[in-house]
């Protein structure tokens, strides 16, 4: 089969376009493998068919060697990057899973994250670990909430996003509707790389627009494109059908309003190539990856307390951004996620670990893919590896070769959603303590202790939260329990302007506060209009919505 992931289907920079340079010819071998690098996440509203895609991108890069739906749950086949008991189960994601596989002669690191917003923080933490992302979109539905949600976490750190607008074989909405609805709403300039020929029950194919190349649909395989002299060769008219005219009108409109592709707009968030096929037919997906490789930036400079880190420093630099427990459930394992920021990593590299001052053998690093995992000898700036942990790392430290430096950028946010532990046998109380441990540790989920009481209060952004920690507790601990609701409906982090205004105000609101797992102080709170006015009767004293870790 011909392959489009070729230099000269790649999308073409707009002249004038900033393009870095290329690596001269005595580039260290550091810069050579940072420059392969790709990092990236995949951001959808639920049931787009991101993990579809996911699929589909791993069998492309050789990863896996068959791609299905993930809903076909009767089949006892389930998407590979989701490998939970409650993700089979429900058929949805519920954490980040990471996978690595090679195209072009790219690393590519992708990062799935769930689509579910009650997952929100999770999906956050991954979308600092990237530098840059898909963005897939039903052609059903058009824009949804989650994706604009997405999107404004994107365009907080000016994330590069590429756009796949999914289920072309279904009838959807119009391709121009599509573009204007991601302008609108997404607020970011929409241009095509691939346009729908037809769509629905009339899809015939898509037209490569820089390749001048036809890639005909069929249901049952994948076909080569076929090469054209443009949208006036007579082939294209035979291809195309009755909708050759359409076609031309749409993209001669859209070619009069200006849209080109510009390599220096999509690097910096202003810009969004878009593609248009269905995932699970593997249509247009190869035309996707194949412009992802040459157009997606490498590992990008990351801001620290003190300065910024270049990914071409020579000295070793990572971040914690996700702990995940039992991905090995006979081992009862914990693995902190690594992102190499700088430098290279070897296996039994010796690191400081600046929160606690000590210093850390590197031995039994790993790769990913999914659940499944394998030693890894080295990494560079942009490589996913993770560490097996027990309870020393936490999201948001900081692993360094020489200088100390904290990473910043990953946050907490405050939970809104709040459930008393009850353990239905009391003989597994020690199981339970174990449980609630590993699995708040992962971030997704908080840990209070009341300052009154022996209590175990768990609060989650969303509600599926409490879901999902139930269900594990079961499956990976033995442990039944029932979380029983609190009349709670916000929290927030307390600091105090001095030691003395911070004691006072613990010794005299002691029954509405907890400690978190970290020893911080939490204040609970019926309602926003009640936490503001408690706030104001506090001079001196501070209440944090978000935190960063560390």
């Amino acid at each position: 089969m011909a392959d489009l992931a070729s230099e000269e289907t790649a999308v073409p920079a707009a002249e004038g376009a900033p393009v870095e340079a290329a690596a001269p010819p005595d580039a260290s071998r550091l810069h050579r493998e940072v420059d392969r690098r790709r990092t990236f996440g995949i951001i959808s509203h639920p049931d787009a068919g991101k993990t579809t895609l996911t699929e589909q991108l791993l069998l492309l890069g050789g990863a896996i060697h068959l791609a299905g739906d993930v809903r076909a749950r009767k089949t006892g086949r389930h998407a590979a990057s989701d490998w939970m008991a409650i993700e089979k189960e429900r058929g949805i994601s519920v954490t980040s899973s990471v996978m690595r596989f090679a195209f072009k002669g790219c690393e590519m690191n992708l990062l799935d994250t769930p689509g579910h917003e009650d997952f929100s923080e999770d999906t956050y933490r991954v979308l600092t670990a990237v530098d840059s992302a898909l963005m897939v979109i039903d052609a059903v539905n058009g824009v949804e909430s989650r994706t604009r949600q997405l999107m404004d976490v994107c365009r907080l750190r000016d994330t590069p996003i590429l756009t796949f607008i999914n289920k072309l074989d279904r009838e959807g909405l119009e391709p121009l509707d599509l573009l204007a609805d991601i302008e609108e709403s997404l607020k970011i300039e929409a241009v095509p790389v691939t346009w729908p020929v037809g769509y629905g029950s009339r899809l015939r194919g898509i037209y490569h627009i820089p390749a001048k190349a036809f890639i005909p649909y069929t249901y049952h395989e994948l076909l080569d494109p076929i090469p054209l002299s443009g949208l006036d060769d007579p082939r294209f008219d035979e291809l195309a059908g009755p909708l050759a005219a359409r076609v031309r009108g749409e993209l001669e409109l859209l070619e009069g309003a200006g849209s080109a592709f510009d390599l220096g707009a999509y690097r910096a968030g202003k810009q969004t190539p878009v593609f248009f096929g269905s995932a699970i037919r593997g249509f247009g997906v190869r035309e996707l990856l194949a412009t992802f490789a040459d157009v997606a930036p490498p590992p990008q400079p990351r801001a620290t307390t003190t300065r910024t880190v270049s990914p071409y420093e020579a000295g070793f630099t990572g971040i914690v951004f996700k702990i995940q427990a039992n991905m090995d459930p006979a081992h009862r394992d914990r693995m902190a996620f690594v992102r190499v920021c700088s430098g290279r990593f070897e296996r039994g590299l010796k690191v400081r670990h600046p929160r606690n001052g000590r210093e850390l053998r590197l031995a039994n690093a790993t790769a990913f893919m999914a659940q499944d995992r394998e030693g890894v000898e080295e990494a560079f700036a942009g490589d996913i590896i993770g560490v097996p942990n027990h309870g020393t790392l936490r999201i948001g430290d900081t692993l360094t070769e020489k200088e100390t430096l904290q990473f910043t950028g990953v946050p907490s946010f405050a939970p809104e959603h709040f459930r008393r532990v009850r353990i239905e046998n009391a003989l597994r109380a020690k199981q339970l303590e174990k449980g609630l441990l590993h699995l708040t540790e992962e971030g997704a989920i908080q840990l209070l202790r009341p300052l009154v009481g022996n209590d175990y209060v768990l609060a989650a952004v969303g509600l599926l939260q409490f879901d999902v920690i139930k269900a594990r507790l079961e499956n990976e601990y033995h442990v039944e329990v029932t979380l029983d609701a609190l009349p709670y409906e916000v929290a927030r982090w307390v600091d105090a302007d001095d030691a003395a205004t911070l004691e006072r105000f613990t010794r005299m609101e002691t029954n509405r506060l907890a400690r978190d797992a970290h020893g911080d102080l939490v204040v609970l709170g019926e309602s926003v209009w009640w936490l503001q006015h408690f706030a104001s009767r506090w001079e001196g004293v501070t209440f944090r919505a978000t935190r960063e870790y560390a």
